[in-house]
This record gives C-alpha cells, sequence and structure tokens, in this order.
C-alpha cells in the first residue's frame, strides 16, 4: 500500500513541475501517466510479492510479466502521442510516465531484500 501513496505523491509531483515547465497542457499527462505508472508497478508488485520465497523460476516468471506490464505503459505513451498530441505532447507525458516509474522500480527492490 506504501507504492500507491509514493506513486501519488510522486505523481503530483510531478505533475505540479511538468505544470511550471510546460504550462496548463501538462496537467492532463502529468496525472494520467502518473496514475497509470503507480497501477502498473502496484499491480508488478501484487505479482510479485506472493513469490518471493518460490522457486526461482516462478519469481521470474512473474516478475517478467511485470516488466511486460510496464513495457505496455510504453506502448500507452507511444499511442497516446501519435493519436492525441494536442493532449498528450510527448515531452510532458514521457516525463509523466518516466517520472513515476522509475523511482517506483528502485522502492520494488526493497520488497525482495
Amino acid at each position: 500500500m506504501k507504492s500507491v501513496w509514493l506513486g501519488l505523491g510522486l505523481t503530483a509531483l510531478v505533475t505540479a513541475i511538468l505544470a511550471l515547465t510546460f504550462g496548463q497542457q501538462a496537467v492532463i499527462p502529468g496525472l494520467t501517466f502518473g496514475v497509470l505508472a503507480t497501477i502498473i508497478q502496484l499491480v508488478a508488485v501484487l505479482l510479485v510479492k506472493p513469490v518471493l520465497d518460490a522457486p526461482f523460476k516462478d519469481l521470474m516468471a512473474r516478475w517478467a510479466i511485470g516488466m511486460g506490464l510496464r513495457l505496455a505503459g510504453v506502448v500507452l505513451f507511444v499511442v497516446a502521442v501519435l493519436s492525441t498530441r494536442d493532449i498528450f505532447p510527448p515531452l510532458p507525458t514521457a516525463f509523466a510516465y518516466l517520472g513515476v516509474i522509475v523511482p517506483l522500480l528502485f522502492t520494488e527492490i526493497r520488497l525482495i531484500k
């Protein structure tokens, strides 16, 4: 549950920085892709947590699914930018997704320890 609060906090912080840097048009991509990154990370952690003590192949299978979800987030970024560039400008949208997902990835390392 800490990941959710951290993700939402990062979403708010990243969105505020994007709004100050890129203007009002960066708020929607900031909130959308920040929340998307939080949800993806939450699902990935929920997938890995039950198999932390399981055999290595089970752990790696779940971990790979989580990485696939993160890659799906990148695909959604591309689709959003190419289909509705006026709502999702490339740079703010990329910063929103990466600005939330990367710090959350580092917190996942503490889960595995």
